[in-house]
Parts: C-alpha cells; sequence; structure tokens
C-alpha cells in the first residue's frame, strides 16, 4: 500500500476497504489467537481450518483475532455471517465447522455454547449470556480483526476519528470533546482525561509526550494486554488524538517485557502507519508530526505508578516521588519534559468519542462514570474471561448473568475488585453498581479491571494475606511507611494464619493499615492496606476465629482438629495409607486420629471419599467430653448459632409499620391493635428510624398517668435506639439484646428497615443455641 498524502486518499482508501475486507456476506471464520486460545492450539485450528476450505473449495477467509473474551471456553471462534458461536473447537472439528456451517448454513450442535448437556445449546453469538449485556468501546475492534493487518482497522472505520479531526476541529475542539464526555482514567485512579489534558497542554514549553501505560501489573489482569494484542491501532490513533490536542510530537508506550506478543504486535503497528503516512512526518499532510516509541520495562508493580513509569522509561530505578512537579508540568515528564500519561484502555475509548461525540458517550453509563470499563473476570466464577460493561452495572449482573454464577454452584463469599490494591465486597453489595465513585464508597476501588470471584471455601484472611504478600513484595522500599508497614502487617496475618494470634492483632492491624495509608508516598503504599482492612470492616468473625477459635472455617489455613465421624465412616483406610505421620489408628470397627501425632497435614481430609474426616474447633473437644454430645451435633449446632438476621427475616417475615414522630400515643394504640402487633417504628420526615414504640411504653404511659394525647416524640426522643445489621449472626444478636435488655430488634440496612425480630422468636429459634453458649463461656 502506498503512503497516504492526503485526508482525502484516506477516506477513499477507507471506503474500499470497508467493502473488501469486511463485506456483509463473506464467509469468514474468526478464531480468537488471544494468550488463552493461543496455548490450548488456536493458531493449529485456524490452520487446520485453512487446510480444509483448501480441500473442499469452499471461500473461507480464516482471520486470527485477538482475546474474544470468553477465555474459559476456549479456543473459540465466530463463524461468518451467521454469527455462528463455536467453543471448545480442536483440529479434528476443522471439517465439520467448514462443511456444515458453509454447505448447510447450520451450526455444528456440538461446538455451541451450553453450560452442560442437559442445556439446549445456543449457537448464535450475540445470544450467549456471556455477551449480552456487554458493550464494546475500548474493545470494539477486539476479536473482529486481524491485530497485524491494518488494512483490517482501516475496514472496520479505523483512522476515521483523525480524519474528523484533521479535517474539521482545532485541537481546542477536541479537547472540550473529551472534556464533555467526561471520560475518566481507566487506570484506577478515574481522574478525568480531559482535565489532565488540559493541564499538559497548558504546560509551558515546545516539546511535549503522550505515554500509554501498559504496565499491567495486577495479577489476573489482562484488559490492556489483550488491546495492545488485538487491536494496538486504536490504542495508536487514540494517542495521535491526544498529541494533537495538546500539541505533543513525540508519544512513547510503556509495556513490561512479561507481553512480548502485545510489543510484537505494537512494533509492527507501528512500522504499517508509518509506512502508510499515519504516523511520523507530515501526517496526510496536514504538517503534523507525531512519533511513537516503546519502552520495555522490568515488571515491578510500581512502575504503574505515574512517577515510577517516568523514571523507569528515562532508564532509571523505579521510584516514585512526591509531587508536585506532576508529570504534566515541567520537570515531572520524561527528561523534564511535561506530559500526558494516561492508561491504554483510555486511550482506546478516545477515538469513538472523537468520531461519535461527547453526547453518545455521556449516554452510557451513569451521570459520574460515563461509557463502559473492561474487566478480567477471574476466580470461582463459571465463564471467566474479558468483559466490557457499561458503568453502572451491577456486581450481582456481573458475576451472574454474564459469568455464570459461582463454580460448582457453591455459595457465593466476596468479590475482589481494583486487583491487590482494591478491597473485598461481600455478598450484600452484590447490587452495588459498578462505578468509581460506588466502589469507593465500601472501601474498594475501581482498579485497571481486576475482578477476582472468591465462593464458601475461601478464606478472607489468606485471601489479604495473599494480596498483601504480594503489594509488600512489590513495595519499592523508598518511604519507612509502606516498606516497614506492609512488612508489619504481613507478619501478624502470617502469625493469624498459623494459630498463633492474639488478642489485640486485629485492632494493630486495623492501626497499622491507616497509618500506611496515611504516611506513604505513592499510591501503591496507600492502597496496599485496602484488602485487609475491608477483609477486617466485612468478614471480622473469621479473624476472631482464627484468633480466639484457632480455626479456618472455610479450612484453607491449618488449623482445628482433625477428627473422624464414625457414623460417616465407610472403614476403606484411605486415611490410615494417605497420613506419612502414622497418626491414625485403626481398632476393629473405627479409626481415629491421634491427636499427638497429628501434624494438620491434611492428606486424610483430602483423599477420604465420604468426608468422614471433618476439621472442627479446638473447643469442641472440651464441649464433646463435658456434655457428652457428639461433635458432628456440636457442628449443626454451631451452623445454627452462626445463622444471620436475614434468614430469620426470611423464614418470618414482620409487619413493617412506621408511624410519625408527631401522632399521638392514641393513634400508635389504634394500629398496633388494629394490625395486632407488640410495636411500631417511630420515623421523622424523612422516613428516617428514630426510635420504637412498643407494648411496654403503653404501660409506662398508664402506670405514671402520661395523657394519650401528647406525642410519641415526647415519650421516645430521650431514648437511644439500637439497630442491627441484616448480616449479623444471631450469637451477636442475642449477646447485645442481653447485654441491653431491649426485647425488639429494628433490622436496618443502609438507612432502609427492612424487619423487626423480638427477643422472644431468637429464644424460641435458638433455645438449644442459647445453652451451648452459655456452656461455652
Amino acid at each position: 500500500m502506498q503512503k497516504l498524502n492526503t485526508i482525502e486518499e484516506l477516506k477513499k482508501l477507507r471506503e474500499v476497504l470497508v467493502q473488501e475486507v469486511f463485506n456483509p456476506g463473506k464467509n469468514m471464520v474468526k478464531v480468537c489467537c488471544g494468550l488463552p486460545c493461543n496455548t490450548l492450539g488456536s493458531h493449529k485450528v485456524a490452520d487446520a481450518l485453512k487446510d480444509e476450505a483448501r480441500k473442499t473449495g469452499i471461500e473461507v477467509e480464516i482471520v486470527k483475532t485477538g482475546c474474544q473474551g470468553l477465555c474459559q471456553k476456549g479456543p473459540i471462534m465466530r463463524a461468518e455471517p451467521y454469527g455462528f458461536y463455536y467453543q471448545k473447537v480442536n483440529v479434528e472439528h476443522a471439517h465439520e465447522v467448514i462443511s456444515t456451517t458453509y454447505t448447510t448454513g447450520t451450526p455444528v450442535r456440538e461446538l455451541a455454547f451450553r453450560e452442560s448437556f442437559l442445556e439446549e445449546p445456543t449457537a448464535i453469538w450475540d445470544e450467549v449470556p456471556f455477551y449480552k449485556k456487554q458493550q464494546k468501546i475500548a474493545l470494539r475492534n477486539t476479536g473482529n480483526i486481524d491485530p497485524f493487518d491494518i488494512q483490517h482497522y482501516l475496514g472496520v472505520g479505523g483512522y476515521g476519528a483523525i480524519e474528523k479531526m484533521f479535517s474539521s476541529m482545532s485541537p481546542e475542539q477536541v479537547l472540550e470533546e473529551v472534556r464533555k464526555a467526561n471520560l475518566r482514567g481507566r487506570g484506577g485512579a478515574g481522574f478525568p482525561a480531559g482535565v489532565k489534558w488540559a493541564h499538559a497542554k497548558r504546560a509551558p514549553g515546545s516539546i511535549k509526550m503522550v505515554i500509554a501505560n501498559g504496565d499491567e501489573g495486577d495479577p489476573g489482569a489482562f484488559m490492556d494486554r489483550s488491546i495492545m494484542e488485538g487491536d494496538p491501532h486504536s490504542l495508536l490513533e487514540g494517542m495521535l488524538i491526544c498529541a494533537y490536542a495538546i500539541d505533543a510530537h513525540y508519544g512513547f508506550i510503556y509495556v513490561r517485557h512479561e507481553y512480548p506478543l502485545a510489543i510484537k504486535t505494537l512494533k509492527n503497528a507501528i512500522k504499517q502507519a508509518e509506512a502508510l503516512g499515519l504516523m511520523g512526518k507530515n501526517i496526510l499532510g496536514t504538517g503534523f508530526d507525531f512519533t511513537v516509541h516503546i519502552r520495555q520495562g522490568a515488571g515491578a508493580f510500581v512502575c504503574g505508578e505515574a512517577t515510577s513509569l517516568v523514571a523507569s522509561l528515562e532508564g532509571k530505578r523505579g521510584f516514585p516521588h512526591a509531587r508536585p512537579p506532576r508529570v504534566s508540568e515541567p520537570g515531572g515528564g520524561p527528561w523534564g519534559y511535561p506530559s500526558n500519561l494516561n492508561n491504554v484502555e483510555t486511550f482506546s475509548c478516545v477515538p469513538p468519542i472523537i468520531e461519535k461525540g461527547s453526547d453518545w458517550f455521556l449516554n452510557i453509563g451513569t451521570s459520574g462514570s460515563s461509557g463502559t470499563k473492561v474487566f478480567s473476570l477471574a476466580g470461582k466464577v463459571k465463564n471467566t474471561g474479558l468483559v466490557e460493561v457499561p458503568m453502572g452495572i451491577t456486581l450481582r449482573e456481573i458475576v451472574f448473568d454474564i459469568g455464570g454464577g459461582i463454580h460448582e454452584d457453591k455459595k457465593f463469599k466476596a468479590v475482589q475488585t481494583g486487583g491487590p490494591s482494591g478491597g473485598c465486597i461481600p455478598e450484600k453489595f452484590l447490587d452495588l453498581p459498578v462505578d468509581f465513585d460506588s466502589l469507593r464508597k465500601v472501601g474498594s476501588i475501581m482498579g485497571s479491571g481486576g475482578m477476582v470471584v472468591m465462593d464458601e471455601d475461601d478464606c478472607m484472611v489468606d485471601v489479604a494475606k495473599f494480596f498483601l504478600s504480594f503489594t509488600q513484595a512489590e513495595s519499592c522500599g523508598k518511604c519507612p511507611p509502606c516498606r516497614i508497614g506492609t512488612y508489619q502487617m504481613l507478619q501478624i496475618l502470617e502469625k493469624i494464619t498459623s494459630g498463633q494470634g492474639e488478642k489485640g492483632d486485629i485492632e494493630r492491624l486495623e492501626a497499622l493499615g491507616k497509618l500506611v495509608q496515611r504516611g506513604s508516598l505513592c499510591g501503591l503504599g496507600q492502597s496496599a492496606p485496602n484488602p485487609v482492612l475491608t477483609t477486617i470492616k466485612h468478614f471480622r468473625e473469621e479473624y476472631e476465629e482464627h484468633i480466639f477459635d484457632k480455626y479456618c472455617r472455610s479450612t484453607v489455613c491449618n488449623l482445628g482438629l482433625f477428627v473422624i465421624v464414625e457414623e460417616e465412616c465407610i472403614l476403606c483406610g484411605l486415611c490410615k495409607e494417605a497420613c506419612a505421620f502414622d497418626a491414625v489408628k485403626e481398632t476393629r470397627r473405627s479409626f481415629f486420629i491421634d491427636r499427638d501425632y497429628c501434624t494438620r497435614c491434611k492428606a486424610c481430609y483430602t483423599v477420604c471419599p465420604t468426608n468422614a474426616v471433618k476439621i472442627v474447633r479446638t473447643m469442641f473437644e472440651r464441649l464433646e467430653e463435658e456434655l457428652e454430645i457428639p461433635i458432628e451435633r456440636l457442628e449443626v449446632i454451631e451452623k445454627r448459632r452462626r445463622t444471620a438476621l436475614k434468614d430469620i427475616l426470611e423464614t418470618k417475615p414482620s409487619k413493617i409499620l412506621s408511624i410519625h414522630k408527631d401522632r399521638t400515643i392514641t393513634d400508635a394504640v389504634r394500629i398496633m391493635t388494629e394490625k395486632n402487633v407488640s410495636g411500631v417504628f417511630v420515623v421523622d420526615d424523612n422516613n428516617s428510624l428514630l426510635s420504637l414504640f412498643t407494648e411496654r411504653d403503653i404501660a409506662q404511659a398508664v402506670f405514671q398517668g402520661i395523657s394519650f394525647d401528647q406525642t410519641l416524640w415526647s415519650i421516645v426522643q430521650m431514648r437511644q435506639i439500637i439497630t442491627f445489621d441484616p448480616s449479623a449472626e444471631i450469637s451477636t444478636a442475642i449477646s447485645i439484646a442481653s447485654r441491653n435488655r431491649i426485647r425488639h430488634l429494628p433490622v436496618v440496612e443502609e438507612g432502609r428497615i427492612i424487619g423487626m425480630i423480638t427477643f422472644r422468636d431468637l429464644v424460641s429459634y435458638l433455645l438449644p443455641e442459647i445453652f451451648y453458649m452459655a456452656t461455652r463461656e
């Protein structure tokens, strides 16, 4: 292809390629060759499809694309023009894919999407649950084009934004369009890109730079990598638009060296763009120059932070420095030149904004977080992979509708957003909208887009230790709060998970975490304690179990006692064979574990086919001897004791009756009599709970001779109300109610009254547990 010298030549070339490359009726199989599918042999599948098409004489173009998203089902592919979705395709399927699809026009049934053989297969791409709720902006071309062929990018409308920009927009208009779109940085901080661009533009100096941050260091995150590998020209076009807006002529893409395919793809894309006149000197004859260079990082997590990245880009050690000067100011960018730095996903969103307008982008997402966000969905979810969803979608929709729910249909426990710098969000926030501000309110962050799902088998203390160990190891060591604070926190977590936890450890973790957040120099240190602090906030009882009961309910940490339940044991002897320490002893009719020899290696627990080997609390041994209650029964009682108040409300719904504080005692008595309830909620003008009015208040009014014409507020205004969260355990509620001598327990969630439970309900529901707890103390 010849070099393009004018904007009109680019326009004509795009018009031709749109018809030639992606003609709507063209036979084309788009094979995902992203890294996960590649490791499963997708390149071999693509080659086999080419050979089969040649043998049969059927005209079919085989396109090797970037990541198509559903990594769990790879290798996957899309058969056009029918829009068929195929999964888990191997070389042996090549004949059937070509002959059946392009001879009969029907899908290959066994390759269509379905979770199990009992389900009816879904053959149409857009009807696959994983893709239904997605909306592609940053990933609009990833999975649809050959990333090594610039004609493919032009054929789907690529470089149309710079055509519009150079022909009809001034740099100020471009900057204003990005600012109006409220494009917030997708790298984690969520700072408005338009504001950042304007700051760089105002900086003095004739030399400015544009930097793309491709240093994606979060464990399990591969959003930016997929764009660089699957649609590199969208990144280059976004950088060129930024350069035009701020009058920069030099660009750098900072990529970690662990991404060799991304580096290879980017180098090829830059070479093709320069050859076509879309990069380099005098772009499209406009007189505007912009050259892009690739810089490889050594893989340090801290180099994802702006000032550390700049130091690394200059060839120095990746150390952050205090700001100001910011990267966009003189002295803050590479070699002192003011620069604009955004991450890869942010730049990829820019071309559609320029081409379609800011209003189009603002109509997607929420008022405070416009557009879409790419997430790498990983962990204990059925369908792992790459998803792009509009801002404001709920966590429940991502995990259950797109992700297909929890693996093996186990119970959802938490989701970690924002990578190791984010927080763990519990089940009660599953309906939380996913946007920058909502996630920050519950102690987490958007981050670059990592999303790890956890189920009932995950220990939250161990999860916090895992993420903190990563950030502690990746700390650059420059500032003491991060270097020493994270180390001390990790030592405490190591102590807790090994059964050496002490009273006060939780409080020490909280104090250290807040100290690290306040005193650290860069974002890595300031956010490193997030996983620990959020797990303490939402899963404090697990920390307390580890410390006081020496027990891990998820059986991840080597804590608790190992016992063999005779009623469930089938006497197979596998536990005895597996034990290397001769701790499993055999009698004529049973097996038992000698705790003097047991090292808690979990070998017997792992091999038992009937789950007769149990890991129980240390205190159960004493209770079994004193009360003569079998351990398995104690486990049942313990589980019931941990039942949440919301579970009681579901089994025994309560009437929610409220009355305004200015109503009289007579009004309240009439409502209670008509509805046959023992109490009503007293609320203010905003329907917020102020207090309770109960039968006891009526008795006291009669005894004290108080007029029933008085307002309820005059009776209850001096009373302190105690409310309960629906996730609170019954044992906790009983303890608080007993200590404060209250009979009615209002259950409130985020300021909203959802029910009321009486102490009588708890007693009748949990009489055996009350006896158990009294014995325990």
